[in-house]
């Protein structure tokens, strides 16, 4: 088997808190040029897309220099370029900074705004803004958020230290506790842990609950109700995808602004801020790998639902 060496470090700076992409050349390549396997690699990138940052000096070598159009294929090669970014709505609203020191950034993410560069989300992003924010080029996201979810996201300073906040969410070692507001069903019996087996099939939009040992497993609280209204405390003990939303609407009692569940209305499109997901990551408790430091932390949002239902309901188009 073929030791491949580790990447060396980008030449080229962040555009917008974005990275520049990577691209490793196939080692069974087959290629005359560099320029032959890019066009045929980034075939999403529109015809011309590839001659032009070739043509521009673009398309760059680790060592910073400008690779020619005919420069000849070789296995193992590493070449960085800025991509042509996708036109994205502005999120109106910003990202606020709970916490800072020299390992962690614990942020307070609005609704609507991606955690980390995903498809059409690249710049508009918690993990752009902050990097630009912050002058803080080598951040990066211990875990993820939904866009349409607001609370909560940690992020880590120092590339090195990213795996120990990372294990921490991956051995459950990190106490979440979310909030929503949904409609209050008096017959529903609470507190109680909801345990199944959740699905997530790729290029689906919703989740699904299927027979089989359980791998979500969530334990619901009603805080308070009024006016056909309930405040509900969510503490996740698993992290599968659209978790919490699929549990509250298995009971009955689906999350307000919730364009997915109980059916697929649409997809929140960009630039529509109407009416957030009333989900807000509320809590994060843990101990840092690092310093030993016990921390916890609150986000100052409010879900708008509950403070104003007839505010957050009367946005019409």
């Amino acid at each position: 088997m073929r030791r491949r060496t580790p990447p060396p470090p980008a030449p080229l700076p962040q555009r917008s808190g974005v990275d520049p992409v990577r691209v490793r050349l196939p080692y069974d390549g087959r290629w005359a040029t560099v320029r032959q396997h890019l066009v045929e690699r980034l075939t999403g990138a529109g015809a011309g897309a590839v001659e032009a940052l070739f043509a521009q000096g673009l398309v760059v070598g680790a060592d910073g220099r400008a690779v020619a159009a005919d420069a000849p294929y070789e296995p193992g090669m590493f070449v960085w370029f800025h991509r042509e970014l996708p036109p994205e709505v502005p999120v109106p609203f910003p990202v606020e900074v709970v916490y800072r020191d020299a390992h962690i950034v614990v942020a307070d993410k609005p609704h609507f705004l991606a955690t980390t560069p995903r498809g059409s989300h690249v710049a508009e992003t918690a993990l752009a803004r902050l990097r630009h924010d912050l002058g803080l080029p080598t951040l990066t996201a211990a875990h993820r958020l939904d866009r349409l979810t607001a609370g909560l996201v940690l992020f880590t300073v120092r590339p090195e230290e990213r795996g120990a906040y990372q294990t921490l969410f991956r051995d459950r070692q990190v106490r979440k506790e979310y909030e929503a507001v949904a409609p209050y069903d008096p017959s529903l019996v609470l507190p109680r842990t909801v345990r199944s087996r959740i699905v997530k099939e790729r290029g689906v939009l919703t989740a699904r609950e299927v027979a089989g040992e359980p791998n979500a497993v969530t334990t619901i609280r009603l805080a308070e109700f009024r006016d056909g209204l309930g405040r509900y405390r969510l503490v996740p003990q698993t992290g599968q995808t659209h978790q919490l939303r699929v549990h509250l609407n298995a009971l009955g009692v689906p999350i307000l602004g919730d364009p997915l569940y109980p059916e697929v209305t649409r997809p929140v499109p960009a630039g529509d801020f109407r009416r957030p997901l009333q989900l807000l990551a509320r809590r994060l408790e843990f101990t840092d790998p690092v310093t030993g430091v016990e921390h916890a932390f609150v986000s100052g949002r409010t879900l708008r639902a509950w403070s104003s239902y007839t505010e957050w309901a009367g946005r019409q188009p």
